[in-house]
């Protein structure tokens, strides 16, 4: 006996850019509906700045809509935090009717995602980033997840959602250093795919630092044209997605130590995900020189251009060498045990590998290289 499942799904979905857009959403949500009922999940920060404003005009299109929120921090993206908003979802009777319109940055996204995936079995989504960090990146692609106490995002799924809105204009409620962490993964796809896109960072710095209009529409959509591209081509991260990850491993594992003996995001020893990711993006950059992928006037410029973007690329001394490979291993890019990097060859060109696009690495290589990023 057999059971046929053969499908193709098509998941292509449209972003939208611009200023000032919850009138549009409102607008086409009503035009056409996702669901009978709208969930704006979003957390304690952004609901300050931006919920009750979309919320209300939904209402005044006719919608139904509530808004859920969760603790800001990285430390609350939780499955317990994602149980408890299904619960007062569930409570004021959201169900398979329901969409939900994810209002914040990278945590809020991911676990609003999550939630998508996961309640009565999927319901769409929308995903309104208002951060840098978002736009650039966690917001395309359908990666959604959630922390648990041994790594980042080792409980999720992919779920695509069915329009992305991309306001430039919230990108000037940011602080700096939130503005800068949106800028690590900006830089990261200058470097692993389109060069063109780097030079115009690197020429562009006055702009970059001073969040010109017209620069910021150009940030959203070239990190969307390059991020998208590769989405296209490898939507479930068997191979050339893996790219993505640079910077990742080492960037995830040290934002990790980082939240765990900090415990808070307002604490100013905190690292954010983009100033975890830069530290990682030089950490990888150096092991590719090393290994002779990478020139060092490539990477001199790597580091120059996240030294004005304003990310730090030193690791913090309290953050041990064995704690960053031990966490590195648990890493859901590694196998066996062992993490696996995604390396440049140069700049806006990454190592193939044979199709997998990342390899493992000799701890003894990580460890002199995360020496040289102290």
């Amino acid at each position: 006996m057999r059971i046929l499942i053969n499908r193709e799904v098509d998941e292509s979905y449209d972003l939208v850019f611009g200023e000032n857009l919850f009138p549009r959403i409102a607008s086409d949500l009503k035009e056409n509906p996702l669901g009978e009922k709208y969930a704006i999940i979003t957390d304690s920060n952004v609901r300050q700045l931006y919920s009750d404003s979309l919320e209300k005009m939904l209402i005044q299109e006719g919608l139904t809509a509530t808004t859920f929120s969760f603790e800001a921090g990285e430390q609350n993206k939780t499955i317990e935090n994602a149980m408890k908003i299904i619960g007062d979802m569930s409570r004021l009777k959201y169900g398979r009717d329901t969409a939900i319109l994810a209002l914040g940055g990278g945590v809020v996204g991911d676990l609003a995602g999550f939630i998508a995936a996961i309640f009565n079995r999927g319901v769409p989504y929308i995903q309104i980033p208002t951060t840098l960090l978002a736009q650039a990146d966690s917001s395309i692609g359908g990666k959604t997840a959630v922390n648990t106490e041994y790594g980042k995002n080792l409980v999720g799924a992919f779920k695509q959602p069915e329009k992305v809105y991309l306001d430039v204009a919230m990108l000037t409620t940011l602080s700096d250093r939130d503005y800068s962490s949106g800028l690590a993964e900006t830089i990261k796809h200058g470097i692993i795919r389109d060069k063109t896109f780097f030079d115009y960072l690197w020429n562009n710095p006055d702009l970059m630092i001073k969040r010109n209009p017209e620069f910021l529409l150009n940030l959203a959509k070239n990190n969307c044209r390059i991020k998208g591209k590769i989405v296209e081509l490898d939507p479930h991260e068997i191979g050339l997605r893996r790219i993505l990850n640079y910077g990742h491993t080492v960037g995830h594992a040290i934002e990790r130590l980082s939240l765990n003996k900090y415990e808070q995001k307002e604490n100013p020893s905190y690292l954010s995900h983009g100033e975890a990711v830069a530290m990682g993006m030089m950490i990888a950059g150096r092991i590719a020189n090393t290994l002779g992928y990478f020139s060092k006037e490539e990477l001199e410029k790597q580091k120059n251009l996240l030294s004005a973007a304003g990310l730090s690329i030193k690791i913090p001394l309290e953050i041990s060498n064995g704690a960053i490979i031990e966490t590195t291993s648990i890493d859901k890019k590694a196998k066996n045990g062992q993490a696996r990097y995604a390396l440049p060859i140069a700049l806006g060109k990454m190592h193939e590998f044979g199709g997998i696009y990342v390899r493992e690495v000799d701890n003894k290589i990580v460890l002199d290289v995360i020496e040289q990023t102290r």
